[in-house]
């Protein structure tokens, strides 16, 4: 793959459904397959070397699809959740392939059982202290929740906050600002993400949805990121 000098990547993971769509298929397998793109980007990105990529997987608004794709979208990050610790936290895997997961979000919207397997999945990957990757997924993540929430925080704490405060309140403290982030499927918006983080990050949109990715796809991104000149606002 292309050599890089990307520190953070997100992705905006669009298009599961149009997808699907396209493919004649349910809408739920368009998010299985998006599922398994997710887990074959993880790979790539730890492969390239970056130290940081966080993944858009279901926004606060998303709580308001309908009820049986809220259902079955459950019961599929319950299933990811659990294909990801075995692949990061396994018994026969590899240090070199071993990564951090992070969770961002409002945990408490998610049933129990949910919120214990991202509890246990974070813990058990901390102990990977030889990992060079760490996987950020946001999970009833929204931008301005995530803002709103730090905000209190501070109000709380009672005494005057300057931008490293502030972020140290963040959902995603210790995140570095994503140098770019690719959105696919065509749409040219943030939809609530990394509002905080995204203010000099590089944007891309994918036209291609994001159960169709490739690995050549991937490396088409660290390309033009390298073609980029990234002067934040010097």
């Amino acid at each position: 793959m292309e050599d890089t000098q990307i520190n953070c990547l997100g992705f905006i993971m669009d298009g599961n459904r149009r997808w699907a769509k396209d493919q004649g298929l349910a809408t739920y397998e368009g998010h299985k397959q998006g599922g398994e793109v997710l887990q074959n980007c993880i790979n790539w990105v730890r492969d390239v070397g970056i130290a940081h990529a966080v993944f858009y997987a279901f926004s606060t608004e998303n709580w308001n699809r309908s009820e049986q794709e809220v259902t079955y979208l459950m019961d599929l990050f319950r299933e990811w959740l659990g294909e990801i610790d075995t692949k990061v936290n396994g018994a026969g895997v590899v240090e070199g392939e071993r990564v951090k997961i992070r969770i961002i979000g409002r945990r408490g919207d998610f049933a129990d059982d949910i919120v214990e397997q991202m509890t246990n999945l974070e813990e058990a990957s901390a102990q990977h202290t030889e990992a060079a990757t760490t996987i950020w997924i946001a999970l009833s993540y929204g931008g301005r929740a995530e803002i709103l929430e730090a905000v209190n925080a501070a109000i709380a704490a009672g005494e005057p906050v300057d931008e490293s405060d502030f972020e140290s309140l963040l959902w995603t403290a210790g995140m570095p600002d994503p140098d770019m982030i690719i959105r696919t499927s065509g749409e040219h918006r943030l939809s609530n993400f990394m509002t905080w983080k995204s203010v000099y990050s590089e944007f891309l949109f994918l036209d291609k949805h994001w159960p169709a990715l490739t690995t050549d796809d991937f490396n088409d991104i660290l390309q033009e990121y390298n073609r980029r000149n990234r002067r934040k606002g010097q």
